[in-house]
């Protein structure tokens, strides 16, 4: 792989952890929810899936990038 793809798949790895951090803080704050009122914020558990939806993305794009055989597919 060459440098700046292997620079770039490290900068999309730092970012689905940072989308990963993001998702576990919507989940706490949901059970938080759930505890004090019985029932989770919707619009909390709603971004929690986004966000994870996101990550998977990135992460899919990180392991394209990182595949030996990117280079041959287009």
């Amino acid at each position: 792989m060459s440098g700046e793809l292997e620079e770039l798949a490290d900068r999309l790895a730092a970012l689905a952890e940072e989308l990963a951090d993001l998702a576990i803080d919507r989940l706490r704050r949901a059970a938080e929810a759930a505890r004090s009122t019985g029932s989770p914020d919707p619009a909390l558990v709603a971004e929690e899936k986004r966000l994870t939806r996101a990550r998977r993305a990135v992460d899919k794009a990180v392991a394209l990038l990182r595949s030996p055989a990117a280079g041959r597919d287009g």
